[in-house]
């Protein structure tokens, strides 16, 4: 069969399909295909390459090396086709799925409210939305789009910032009212101190004595994967924690939660950036549009 009887952007399609949705069925429900159909096309096209793309089980389906490069490759060539096509005014509308994984503080707080008005401007964009404190490998985890908060590692991603936001202790009322308010770093440690069960940038909670910063290292009976989880903890009563001071603002105007050791606060900052994989230059229209919403609707402030 010669190289032009082959419609190699269409096994592309499928290959990138079938990864994407985890097995041949359920991607040929997305492809209007029967299973058979895309089993075919799929040994087709190995043989066509001479090499095995995908590693197959009764219950699972894996990328060989080889089909991971195949993979981002088959990936960069049809955004660049889509890319094409939308110059030539032939696809008016961002179109196609869109993995975004953020925290579930800027999720809760921040995303959440403004994708009803996202999907409306793009009506062809599909979103699959996780939120976790965790940070992912967006190759590994096929992810477009991360939202992360802090210090950005040295790698050949491509970032957005999306704003600053001020770190503060708070707590609730009703524990203050059992257990007091402290005034200072010493009388702090006596406290219920909430925080995340995974290393962060900075260990403790710094605060200003005098002319000095000193570091209250936090010990208390919960841990959490997550700053929403923290947040619902301190507003229970369950004990004092340390959050970004965009998630606790409803809570502080209404008087869920009341901020501790204001005074002693240094003020430090945490960045918040949407991460991105722009190799080459390339970056499909639906993430486009992605991030300049983001850029211009979804600030931490």
């Amino acid at each position: 069969m010669s190289r032009t009887e082959v419609n190699r952007f269409g096994e592309m399609d499928v290959f990138v399909r079938v990864v994407d949705m985890g097995g041949f069925s359920a991607a040929a429900r997305t492809l209007r295909m029967t299973p058979s159909a895309v089993s075919k096309l799929m040994a087709r096209l190995e043989t066509r390459l001479g090499t095995r793309l995908l590693s197959r089980s009764t219950r699972t389906l894996q990328l060989t090396p080889e089909g991971t490069a195949f993979y981002e490759s088959s990936l960069r060539i049809l955004a660049d086709l889509e890319e094409a096509e939308r110059g030539a005014g032939a696809a008016e509308q961002p179109a196609g799925r869109i993995r975004l994984n953020t925290s579930a503080s800027y999720g809760t707080h921040i995303l959440t409210p403004l994708l009803p008005e996202f999907l409306a401007l793009y009506p062809a964009i599909s979103l699959n939305v996780v939120q976790t404190d965790a940070i992912v490998d967006l190759y590994a985890e096929r992810t477009d789009v991360a939202v992360r908060a802090g210090p950005l590692k040295n790698s050949s991603l491509m970032a957005r910032k999306l704003g600053t936001t001020r770190m503060m202790i708070v707590a609730s009322p009703a524990y203050l009212a059992r257990h007091g308010t402290p005034a200072s770093a010493v009388e702090l440690e006596a406290h219920n101190r909430l925080n995340f069960c995974y290393r962060r940038t900075v260990e403790g909670w710094p605060l200003k004595e005098g002319n000095k910063l000193v570091t209250v290292p936090v010990a208390g009976n919960l841990q959490a994967s997550d700053g929403e989880a923290l947040r619902q903890m301190a507003v229970a009563g369950v004990g004092i924690t340390r959050l970004a001071a965009f998630t606790v603002r409803d809570d502080l105007a209404a008087g869920r939660l009341v901020p501790v050791l204001e005074q002693q606060n240094p003020g430090d900052l945490e960045d918040f950036h949407a991460v991105f994989s722009g190799q080459g230059g390339y970056l499909p229209a639906r993430v486009r549009v992605l991030l300049d919403f983001l850029a211009e609707r979804g600030r931490v402030g």
